[in-house]
């Protein structure tokens, strides 16, 4: 089976791009009417021509979310452990070239974060660096799961991509999914926005999930930083990485996130900016073309998009998150990576979901069925 980047590099992204304008209001009728939505019926749903059958996408995608999930709605919380990092990018506030306050937290510290953290109920926990090789590095993450670990049923991390064998080392001491997203699929432009360090390796990044897959880790976050490209085309060749994973690593579980650019210490991108209807949209063309991905919703949105977005799609959630090294308790004043939008606590959260017929899920259902022993 070929590679991803053997498949990837089979594609044009300007010829990507026509054939996506080129959908018409029957192709987008097709997508909707079929059974088994492939790639080419994606295009269509996120084409401009699937425009005026937003509220159908969004009745189609809310039935098909109950159906596969039920009533739920998993919410979890983003603890920064440094914004250390060797990478010169140009929407980023940790970015190198940036003159701010370092700082990665001591063992006494993450524990600090923590307690302030559980006070809040949750159970699943995602763990974010910079990319800074020297500091936080694979011994470091190990030192920290094993201080996390009691405290928590489920740990992710997005941090630098790793190679395989050190992913195999993260999963077996706990952590039970990898969030990696390319940022932006169009190589050329790729090299624009990330101008010095590790990151700047184009195919190094996109060859991270196969790695992630090949170690076993039980779940691969994906997405693309939307603001960076056009939004249309990155996310159809996010949903062929999608599509590819899914079929080369069919045991493990997959999420979909929707980062939009967001105000941070030296960002000025406006050129490709999505609209709130318009990532609607496309959060629903995701439902419709995969039933079982994911999809999870950050802080970056504003508590309007999300109040109206849980009922269409939406699996998991964070609230009342803080997107800096000791923002919980230790150090609230250190640099965000990005401002948050929705500010609300996880309990107004919550308090929201159940308004809107769902159940907030705090627990980790997956953990325990894979420690029950009638599923061993």
């Amino acid at each position: 089976m070929m590679t991803f980047k053997e498949h990837f590099d089979r594609y044009n992204w300007d010829e990507v791009a026509s054939s996506i304008l080129l959908k018409t209001e029957a192709d987008v009728e097709a997508a909707l009417a079929a059974p088994r939505r492939t790639l080419e019926d994606f295009k269509a749903l996120i084409s401009p021509a699937a425009e005026p059958y937003l509220e159908r996408m969004a009745q189609i995608s809310h039935q098909t979310t109950q159906k596969r999930f039920g009533n739920t709605i998993q919410l979890f919380a983003p603890m920064y452990l440094s914004n250390e990092c060797n990478n010169i990018c140009t929407y980023c506030g940790f970015s190198f070239n940036n003159k701010i306050k370092r700082k990665t937290l001591s063992a006494a510290e993450i524990l600090q974060e923590i307690n302030e953290i559980k006070k809040h109920g949750f159970q699943h926990i995602l763990l974010v660096t910079g990319e800074a090789n020297h500091t936080v590095h694979v011994d470091y993450f190990l030192k920290a799961i094993d201080i996390i670990k009691p405290h928590f049923a489920n740990i992710s991390i997005e941090v630098q991509p790793l190679e395989q064998d050190e992913y195999k080392t993260l999963h077996e001491a706990g952590v039970y999914s990898v969030l990696v997203y390319q940022e932006t699929y169009h190589k050329e432009a790729y090299r624009n926005y990330h101008l010095k360090g590790k990151k700047s390796n184009f195919y190094y990044r996109l060859e991270t999930p196969d790695r992630i897959g090949r170690a076993g880790m039980h779940k691969i976050g994906l997405g693309v930083l939307l603001g960076l490209e056009d939004w249309r085309t990155d996310s159809f060749f996010c949903a062929l990485h999608l599509d590819y994973l899914q079929k080369r690593y069919w045991q493990t579980k997959y999420s979909i996130s929707f980062p939009r650019i967001r105000p941070a210490e030296g960002v000025d991108i406006t050129d490709h900016l999505i609209k709130d209807r318009e990532l609607v949209q496309l959060i629903c063309a995701y439902r419709l073309l995969n039933e079982d991905v994911e999809i999870s919703i950050s802080t970056r949105e504003t508590e309007k998009f999300r109040n109206h977005i849980l009922k269409l799609g939406t699996t998991t959630i964070s609230a009342g998150s803080k997107t800096n090294p000791g923002g919980y308790s230790v150090d609230p004043d250190t640099l965000e990576q990005f401002e948050i939008s929705d500010e609300r606590s996880a309990a107004e959260m919550a308090t929201i979901i159940e308004k809107q017929g769902y159940e907030p899920i705090w627990k980790d259902w997956d953990k325990n069925f894979q420690s029950n022993k009638l599923f061993s």
